[in-house]
């Protein structure tokens, strides 16, 4: 087996534009979950909101680039406020099942042939690249060494995304050591207390639903900025995969979903290169190639078992700080 090709394309996807957009989504649902205590199932949908909001801005309305991020954002807390103002009152497990069904509902939205003329129904959006890249400061070449080499467009993409999370990670820190921050945390631990207090839990979760939404649709704004939106992208199981990010970097941290996002990118790549390898050697003759594409999420899957039973505060956690019973 080749080693150094399953290494290569392995570490690539530390800067890869699908990490990043993981990282800033799994920011959002670290507000939600890690600091908030609020059970959101649906982060694929700020994401698919955030894309949409970007495309359909420019590609319908001919707006500039920027101007579809902070539409995309618009969109984000709208249907943060359509999901919390029902929602938020709801008991944990409640609110996830809410979460989930109100982020499918956005998706089959976007993919049902009523706003074809808009959405492009499954096939999704393409082509509104133009200005984005027009705005690209870097000179024309490619730059980089080793299997980090890119041209101009591409290390854009890269830089433009990594500067949008060092933004929400640096919000997202200056929040936490807030007195916002601090009473967030207290309705994590014991909303009841908090209230008590005199503090409107409900306005406060309400604020935090908004924030880490704004940061999921811009984790979506990032993952269509190098290639095309399509509904198909955004079930589910892109939430599952956002979960496995923050339990794995560490729910309630700052760098936590950097941290679960690249590792979670890294380890998917060197098991998509490395199973079929094995395969084709005859190392594991009951496989086929498809079988062996599938067994990585197995693996993940089983990995993420083990995390949530020997170190559920994940790599960067404080286990005093871990808490699976927000109400």
């Amino acid at each position: 087996m080749d080693w150094g090709a399953i290494f290569s394309n392995s570490v690539v996807w530390i800067i890869n534009p699908e990490t990043i957009a993981y990282a800033l989504a799994t920011v959002g649902l670290a507000i939600h979950f890690g600091y908030g205590g609020l059970l959101n199932f649906g982060q694929a949908g700020f994401m698919a909101l955030g894309a949409y909001g970007y495309a359909i801005s420019i590609l319908t309305f001919g707006f500039p680039w920027w101007a579809g991020i902070l539409v995309g954002i618009a969109a984000s807390v709208v249907f943060a406020l359509i999901l919390g103002i029902p929602t938020l009152r709801l008991r944990a497990d409640y609110l996830a099942i809410a979460t989930i069904a109100l982020a499918e509902t956005v998706r089959l939205l976007f993919q049902t042939t009523a706003f074809d003329a808009v959405t492009n129904s499954a096939d999704g959006l393409g082509g509104y690249h133009e200005s984005f890249r027009a705005a690209n400061p870097i000179p024309k070449g490619t730059y980089g060494f080793g299997p980090f080499t890119y041209n101009e467009t591409d290390w854009w993409v890269r830089i433009f995304g990594i500067f949008l999370l060092a933004v929400a990670l640096l919000i997202t820190w200056l929040l936490m050591r807030s007195p916002w921050g601090r009473v967030l945390k207290g309705i994590r631990e014991d909303e009841d207390a908090v209230r008590a207090l005199g503090k409107n839990v409900f306005s406060y979760k309400m604020q935090a639903l908004i924030l880490g939404g704004v940061f999921g649709s811009l984790g979506g704004v990032v993952f269509a900025l190098p290639s095309a939106v399509i509904p198909g992208a955004y079930v589910p199981s892109l939430t599952f995969f956002l979960w496995t990010v923050l339990l794995l970097g560490g729910a309630a941290t700052i760098f936590g979903p950097v941290v679960g996002s690249v590792l979670f990118w890294v380890i998917m790549a060197f098991l998509s290169n490395l199973l079929p390898r094995m395969v084709e050697a005859g190392l594991l003759p009951f496989m086929s190639n498809q079988q062996a594409n599938i067994m990585r999420f197995v693996l993940i899957g089983l990995a993420l078992m083990l995390i949530v039973i020997y170190r559920p505060q994940g790599l960067l956690g404080n286990k005093k700080e871990l808490t699976f019973n927000a109400r």
